[in-house]
């Protein structure tokens, strides 16, 4: 049988897209990503991979913002040359069905909390039109939209983002499920060992097909079900298995920041980042709180800490110690600039999660390798789709395909 081709938009390091090639049903035909190490991340898994050893072309370090360029091609001091999306579309005789979703900052509810102006003025609230354009452009069979829960509630202009989302899709002859609120997956239930609620929203072409909420509701009440896990994955289970590792620190030169490695023969990227004695002692104090099951540090308890050992007041809730016998919390692109949330349950290692850890609770394989420094690799792994929920979500897409076009 002949494989689905794809094009993933807003590819990142290519979590979405490595789930959709690990189910066996679907080709690569071309990525879209406009940050460099993101685009090096997911070039290297095409091709170390996947086989795919013209991953450098396809996948296109570009501004989707740009279509004219986009879809033509370009030469550009900062973004180099390329043929552009029209020409491996042509070459491979059209496409299947566009993945992919808009950086998901503009809709999130913390995102909207930290900003002064509730996001209403940035520009990644409107990065979906992009999008909408190239489904426009290229008429695939169905397309996947991947983005936060924060996005039922979104209205930065007043009017809800996914009623112009909606309409948008609509307008072009797409359609997408009538209750978008059964479209909320928790990666939980797919073996992702991360408390993880992110929307699926699958949008159908209506020049091609018929009763498409009938098909759309099935999908989400049966066919994509079939994939869940078997149990729910704990975080010991997800990172028990890696080497201890300690921080290292020196009190009297911090220029030497460097931490005690694991052998990359072992498994890559496990290095503690750099901490300070004084969070070693605090991660300890937490984890040890959890380990002899006393659980004192409450939230109250932890903001008392906070200002004893910083000596200042915090208005938020600074630190948190994964548990081992849960999902993670929800891995965040921010903890590349902070771990305190995402400390060690061994109070013994008194660090936060290396980034091989933050890997491995968003599902990805250990050989998925991460091209460019610590802080972009926590920060790609934090934006990614975990690929198991990927996979699943593939294997799903495929049945409904096959569903409609019997």
């Amino acid at each position: 049988m002949s494989k689905y081709k794809i094009i993933d938009l807003f590819a990142g390091c290519g979590g979405l897209e490595d789930g959709f090639l690990q189910s066996g049903q679907y080709e690569d035909v071309a990525a879209v990503e406009w940050l460099k190490p993101q685009v090096n991340t997911l070039v290297n898994r095409l091709k170390t991979k996947w086989g795919i050893v013209d991953a450098d072309e396809r996948v296109m370090h570009f501004d989707i913002q740009r279509e004219e360029e986009l879809f033509g091609g370009w030469e550009d001091e900062e973004f180099g040359t390329n043929r552009g999306l029209d020409y491996f579309v042509n070459k491979a005789n059209g496409i299947d069905i566009i993945i992919g979703g808009p950086p998901c900052q503009a809709y999130s509810v913390a995102g909207r909390v930290r900003d002064e102006n509730g996001m209403r003025d940035d520009y990644r609230n409107y990065l979906f039109e992009h999008y909408l354009n190239v489904v426009n452009r290229y008429r695939p069979k169905l397309f996947v939209f991947e983005n936060v829960p924060g996005i039922l509630s979104a209205a930065p202009d007043g009017t809800p983002i996914t009623d112009l989302i909606r309409k948008g899709f609509a307008d072009i002859g797409y359609e997408i499920i009538d209750d978008l609120r059964i479209a909320k997956i928790n990666a939980s239930e797919y073996s992702v060992p991360q408390n993880r609620e992110r929307m699926i929203i699958v949008g159908i072409d209506k020049k091609r097909y018929c009763n498409i909420q009938e098909y759309l509701v099935n999908f989400y009440k049966e066919l994509l079900p079939k994939y869940k896990g078997e149990r729910i994955i704990t975080v010991k289970e997800a990172i028990g298995d890696l080497p201890a590792c300690v921080p290292f620190y020196d009190t009297e030169n911090h220029s030497r920041r460097k931490s005690h490695s694991i052998p990359e023969s072992i498994v890559t990227w496990h290095k503690p980042r750099y901490h300070n004695l004084r969070d070693m002692d605090t991660f300890r104090i937490l984890a040890e709180d959890i380990e002899t099951g006393n659980r004192e540090y409450d939230s109250k308890k932890i903001s008392e800490l906070y200002e004893e050992k910083v000596g200042s007041k915090s208005p938020i809730h600074r630190y948190h110690v994964l548990e081992p016998d849960l999902p993670s919390t929800t891995i965040i692109a921010h903890l590349y600039k902070d771990g305190n949330r995402f400390i060690h349950y061994d109070s013994k290692q008194s660090r936060s999660i290396t980034v091989r850890e933050a890997a491995r609770l968003q599902s990805f394989d250990d050989d998925f390798d991460f091209v460019g420094s610590q802080g972009n690799a926590y920060q790609m792994i934090g934006n990614a789709v975990p690929p198991k929920l990927a996979k699943a979500v593939a294997l799903a897409v495929a049945d409904l395909l096959k569903e409609m076009e019997v």
